[in-house]
């Protein structure tokens, strides 16, 4: 019974207790992502978590059977194809819409619940509970600082606009981007539904005030039925 469950065969109770450590940090990270319903949620960071443990689990003692004195065995191999794999998630969560990449900090979120669940698999919990406590601290400390950075003109911002056709709106909401101190370096129309009466048009707009106001702002104006905006320069969470 020692035997089939000691030490040197990774399946004691050391090895439990380091599984069980990752499961509950990469839970633990899951629950943040979830509540801001971000595509990787509980589930996929706890199985990353988990699974990555596991791997470093087997790593370190999964061929102990076939080792004697003639056979020499590398154990970080199996753990360094963690890190190749997890870059096949990671990739599946960044997607490009309209110029603005989207599913960044979540990909880094499951990146860092791999390291955290091979952190924990390799008995460095002390490791694996402060860098979880950081994420914690970045993404609850550090995105209000940043959404109050100043943002660079250069930045590009798009604008989604629904107006009524034939009004003269779309001259109007140009007039007051460029009055504002905005510059319009790209725009596309959509006129795919004459008979509704309205026109959706995207702006690329760069300037250095807020983009958040100048959209307020053009909601306001006759005509202008709907307004949102894709900020590249804002933190994607």
């Amino acid at each position: 019974m020692i035997a089939a469950f000691g030490e040197p065969t990774g399946q004691g109770l050391t090895q439990i207790g380091e599984l069980l450590i990752a499961l509950a940090l990469s839970a633990a990270i899951g629950v943040e992502r979830e509540i801001r319903q971000k595509s990787a949620g509980l589930r996929t960071h706890t199985l990353v978590g988990f699974a990555s443990a596991l791997i470093m689990v087997v790593s370190k003692y999964g061929f102990t059977d076939v080792l004697d004195g003639h056979i020499v065995l590398d154990p970080s191999r199996v753990a360094a194809q963690i890190v190749s794999g997890i870059g096949f998630i990671g990739g599946g969560l960044i997607f490009v819409r309209r110029d603005v990449v989207r599913g960044l900090t979540t990909a880094a979120a499951v990146w860092l619940t791999a390291a955290v669940g091979m952190a924990a698999g390799a008995g460095l919990w002390l490791l694996a509970l402060l860098v979880t406590a950081g994420y914690f601290l970045v993404m609850v400390a550090l995105t209000p600082l940043a959404a109050r950075l100043p943002r660079s003109k250069y930045a590009p911002s798009l604008l989604h606009l629904t107006y009524l056709d034939r009004q003269g709106i779309l001259r109007r909401v140009i007039e007051y981007c460029t009055e504002h101190g905005f510059v319009i370096g790209r725009l596309s129309v959509d006129r795919s539904d004459p008979e509704s009466g309205t026109v959706s048009v995207t702006l690329a707009v760069q300037g250095g005030g807020s983009t958040s106001e100048l959209t307020a702002r053009l909601a306001e104006l006759d005509g202008v039925l709907t307004v949102s905006s894709d900020d590249t320069n804002a933190p994607q969470l």
